[in-house]
């Protein structure tokens, strides 16, 4: 029977792609019109636009997302999100449940991508990550980001992880940026969409609940830079260990 799911998986990914670019379409001149307000506003309506588009959408293709720990968040405080990063689903599901205005760290070729990579660049810091200067610029960037009160959202592995492991071994960028700014972490973890879209099977996808909960934040006061791996270290703790209870 493993043919029969192999086609019906490759069919359901014919429908979310459909249903995804229906949607992109719809919000792609209301998401550039809030482009020409100021950094702040831009966002706020940006991010709000991108929510109410998720959470329309996740249902709708047989992915509902429920969020837990929206409590961690402390009005006015902004934090850097890290969180753990399975597949492209991590995107739609982070903004459907992510309380107030975010940014994410995305590479920068992807602003090429025809009509996407408008709202992209709105909703995103860019990067180079071969080119130093680029991420130099980046980390300037983020650091404006969590000064004008928004978040930061991070995903420390890096790439998405397509090992048997929770996770994979995280870089230092989010815990630098957390200690450079005193900006507190809010760890972050998601189950379910890594059997949305699992890897190693190309164009097949298959519907699943996303979950995601907000662990307790993590003070960055007090270290400095040469407390980079024990703040990493303690954070990789908290999401292993989450993630493995499930």
């Amino acid at each position: 029977m493993n043919w029969l799911k192999n086609l019906v998986g490759r069919l359901y990914a014919v429908y979310v792609l459909i249903i995804f670019i229906l949607f992109m379409l719809i919000f792609l001149l209301p998401m550039w019109l809030v482009s020409f307000y100021s950094l702040r506003i831009r966002l706020r309506k940006f991010v709000k636009l991108g929510r109410l588009w998720c959470r329309l959408m996740m249902p709708l293709v047989g992915c509902p997302v429920r969020t837990k720990g929206r409590e961690n968040f402390a009005p006015g405080q902004a934090y850097i999100i890290v969180c753990n990063h399975n597949s492209f689903m991590d995107i739609p599901a982070t903004y459907a449940g992510i309380p107030g205005s975010h940014k994410s760290l995305a590479k920068k070729e992807m602003v090429k991508t025809p009509v996407f990579g408008i709202m992209y660049k709105i909703g995103s810091v860019l990067v180079d990550r071969k080119d130093p200067a680029s991420r130099k610029q980046s980390f300037v960037e983020m650091k404006e980001v969590l000064e004008n009160g928004i978040h930061m959202l991070l995903y420390p592995e890096g790439t998405r992880n397509k090992t048997g492991q929770p996770l994979k071994e995280f870089y230092d960028g989010a815990f630098s940026l957390a200690i450079e700014t005193q900006k507190p972490i809010l760890p972050t973890v998601i189950w379910g969409t890594r059997e949305i879209l699992p890897a190693g099977k190309p164009f097949f996808a298959w519907p699943h609940r996303v979950k995601m909960e907000f662990l307790p934040p993590v003070s960055s006061i007090g270290y400095s830079m040469d407390d980079v791996e024990e703040l990493k270290e303690k954070v990789f703790r908290m999401m292993w260990e989450r993630y493995q209870q499930g």
